[in-house]
């Protein structure tokens, strides 16, 4: 119990420290700065009774390079520059292990060959993404899931000769593990539009595929210039980011951590300094009812991870009921505008493929933010759904539960602007203003999965399990477009995991 309260503390340490700053500078000017207390939440981070202190530092220390890095380097980021901020890490990691470790080096060589090798594969993919074949797809997902990049890069793992353990870390450095900005596709989408011919693009894509591997840290600042990145030099804060984070990757090597976690765990943790905490954040939660979403599920995840604190049988089970939890409370508030999580999939996943049409050399990652906000709140249907049947008729109240455990709603039903949608519409017909805000969040659901709380659970649990490839997810996500309208389940990738 007190290793279950010791991760609860850290990560609502880390979202509320996201929501003291957003609750007071919403609608401001964002400055680097800002990010100062979630810097001093990580820090509170030790490790437990198993867990590994290697494991940690490379969460806590990788938070601290990147915000003193950053800080050297500007006082702002633009809104169009913060999705970015969580890619600079793993290339800088990755050629640290290039340079530590020359049998790895090799192995990376030898799947960049392999690369080559997959035109067939490469075209076959990146047109299906291209065309929207296998609907709304996260192409930098943290699963295996059709489309996705990992997805493509476990199919060309499996062919290639090289050791196990550098396969996993391979790929887990396009999952959870962001190696550059690049999404499989992108390039491949660009040139055919451009004129080039299929052929050509193909070629292009396996080109840009086989960079982000031999040169990731080159390839990451070549990435930021073609998108006008602005805000800071990309060279700069890698070259130093990189030298700050030798040692503790150094020691987690001989620690014996996996590299497929040496390569994760310092990228998903940076990204509340500059990206949810940054400017585009302040503007969406000037909207109060946005706000108050995210307070209420906030609150219902911290009530219902501390009132089972108890009740919990194993470590899986504290992420379980933390995502869970909000998921519930996602789904709960759809449901008071007489919405739900079925009717918004077929929504989105619709208006997905017409984007696709209208746009298509839409971003890779466009809809990578829908597609978390479906999978979201399709599981927190199905729980409320289950809840809903249990209590029936009946004067019973309404117990959501996780594994077993109950969900606290109460911070929703509690919540003064969530129940007086009335202040914010037009009085009389105040029924779809919870839903717009919904949508604000479809784009940008990252407090309200929640990727704080997510990434220091994570840290915690692969602290306990250090030897383990903790990612990608070597599991079926029932993602909610595949399970609502796409029959693409064929096409996964998570049976087959190397």
């Amino acid at each position: 119990m007190k290793l279950y309260k010791k991760i609860i503390d850290e990560a609502m340490g880390a979202q509320r420290a996201d929501l003291s700053v957003l609750q007071r500078k919403r609608g401001q000017k964002f400055e680097v700065k800002d990010g100062r207390p979630y810097v001093d939440a990580v820090n509170k981070m030790k490790a437990g009774d198993g867990q590994s202190e290697a494991v940690i530092d490379l969460h806590v220390q990788s938070v601290n390079a990147h915000y003193d890095t950053l800080t050297s380097l500007t006082d702002y980021v633009r809104p169009e520059d913060d999705p970015f901020v969580e890619h600079y890490q793993t290339p800088a990691v990755l050629e640290i292990l290039y340079d530590l470790d020359e049998s790895f080096r090799k192995s990376v060589d030898k799947f960049i060959e392999e690369i080559a090798k997959s035109e067939a594969l490469i075209g076959l993919e990146s047109a299906r993404r291209y065309a929207g074949f296998y609907g709304p797809t996260c192409v930098v997902d943290f699963a295996l899931i059709p489309g996705s990049t990992s997805n493509v890069v476990n199919q060309i793992l499996k062919k290639t000769d090289i050791p196990t353990d550098h396969k996993e870390a391979i790929l887990a450095a396009k999952s959870w593990g962001m190696n550059t900005s690049y999404g499989v596709g992108d390039v491949f989408a660009h040139d055919i539009e451009n004129g080039g011919t299929l052929a050509a693009a193909v070629d292009k894509e396996i080109n840009e595929l086989q960079f982000i591997y031999d040169e990731p840290m080159a390839a990451q600042v070549k990435l930021m210039e073609s998108a006008g990145m602005s805000s800071f030099d990309p060279a700069k804060y890698m070259e130093e980011y990189r030298r700050k984070m030798e040692p503790y990757v150094k020691k987690a090597i001989d620690d014996e951590v996996h590299y497929a976690n040496i390569v994760t765990v310092p990228a998903y943790c940076v990204g509340d300094i500059a990206h949810h905490i940054a400017q585009s954040t302040f503007n969406m939660c000037k909207d109060d009812m946005v706000m108050g979403i995210i307070e209420a599920g906030t609150d219902v995840m911290e009530n219902t991870l501390r009132q089972n604190i108890d009740k919990f049988s194993g470590y899986d089970q504290l992420l379980a009921l933390a995502t869970g939890s909000t998921a519930a409370a996602a789904e709960y508030i759809l449901e008071l505008d007489g919405f739900n999580g079925p009717a918004v999939v077929e929504f989105l996943t619709r208006r997905f493929h017409n984007y696709v049409q209208l746009y298509p050399t839409r971003g890779a990652a466009a809809e990578l933010h829908n597609c978390d906000f479906m999978d979201m709140i399709f599981r927190g249907w199905h729980i409320m759904d289950h809840a809903r049947k249990t209590k029936a008729g009946s004067d019973a109240p309404l117990t959501p539960k996780v594994s077993g455990l109950p969900i606290d709603l109460s911070p929703v039903d509690n919540h003064d602007v969530i129940q007086n949608p009335q202040r914010y519409v037009y009085p009389a017909c105040a029924i779809t203003v919870r839903f717009a805000a919904m949508m604000s969040l479809a784009d940008y659901p990252c407090l309200l999965t929640s990727e704080p709380v997510t990434a220091t659970m994570m840290t915690n649990l692969i602290a306990l399990d250090k030897k383990t490839a903790a990612a990608p997810v070597r599991a079926c996500k029932n993602c909610a477009s595949a399970s609502c309208v796409d029959f693409r389940h064929q096409y996964c990738e998570y049976r087959n995991a190397v």
